[in-house]
């Protein structure tokens, strides 16, 4: 049986005032979605890509489709140092101070172990868990002079389950899980709040290019709705962690599944 997706939610003003950056917002996938939604909410958002077309490309689209203020981009590589530094610079001087960073870069892939190359391993640790700790480096100080602030990480359900020819994936999106919990009790002295989200399918077209369709029918059967999540369901637990409603939450891995014990 599949369950139905449900209707788009209404905005409730959940993030009225706030200021938002992502990164990897370019696109179709999750990191679009939560900045979309958060422009709903009446953010004032940043989005950020190392792929300057479409990352244009999503900004206007999300003005058109929000009927909001076109989002500020700013181009990042987030596998380097100097461009995280100029991506917070960016942020700080448009908006001040920075209310919200969601951390939506990751890279995936497939490679059973014994084929993997150092290469393989190297890039999808470095985009998906080393950008991590260099973007909370960057944006932790300013957060902690306002003794406020709120970062949601992405990380996925393969930190806790096991999946073949994911095992570079896996284990950076474990470290994300442990870095997470790390860094939200060094954070919580300052008042900054720091979780994350574990999704297990959201479907979005460049997945459906990177993953056979043999892949894709076997993940979904692991599914309890029977179909994959819309990345704005990932992107409504996302925001949720963002806004106050989650105020006492911090260090917590949420999973954003549907799937079979």
């Amino acid at each position: 049986m599949t369950v139905p997706v449900p209707a788009y939610p209404t905005p409730l003003g959940m993030l009225k005032g706030k200021t938002v950056v992502v990164t990897a917002a370019a696109g179709t996938g999750i990191g679009y979605a939560v900045a979309k939604r958060a422009a709903e909410e009446g953010a004032r958002v940043l989005i950020s890509d190392f792929h300057e077309r479409r990352l244009g490309e999503a900004a206007d689209r999300i003005a058109a489709e929000v009927g909001c203020a076109r989002p500020l981009t700013a181009v990042c590589d987030v596998t380097s140092e100097d461009a995280v530094q100029a991506l917070r610079d960016a942020a700080l001087a448009a908006f001040g101070k920075v209310d919200v960073l969601i951390n939506n870069a990751g890279l995936g892939g497939e490679a059973n172990v014994v084929d993997m190359t150092d290469d393989q391993w190297s890039r999808v640790l470095d985009v998906t868990l080393t950008s991590l700790f260099r973007m909370t480096r960057a944006f932790l100080p300013s957060m902690y002079a306002n003794r406020s602030g709120v970062m949601v990480n992405n990380a996925s359900v393969l930190g806790w389950r096991a999946q073949r020819g994911q095992a570079h994936y896996a284990a950076a999106k474990a470290g994300v899980m442990a870095f997470t919990r790390c860094t939200a009790l060094e954070a919580a002295d300052h008042g900054v709040r720091i979780n994350a989200v574990a999704p297990s399918l959201a479907m979005h077209p460049f997945l459906a290019k990177v993953t056979t369709e043999e892949m894709l029918e076997q993940l979904v059967k692991t599914e309890a709705y029977g179909r994959p999540a819309e990345v704005w369901e990932v992107a409504n637990v996302m925001l949720f962690l963002a806004s106050d409603l989650s105020s006492y939450m911090t260090g917590e891995i949420v999973p954003v599944s549907s799937q079979k014990a």
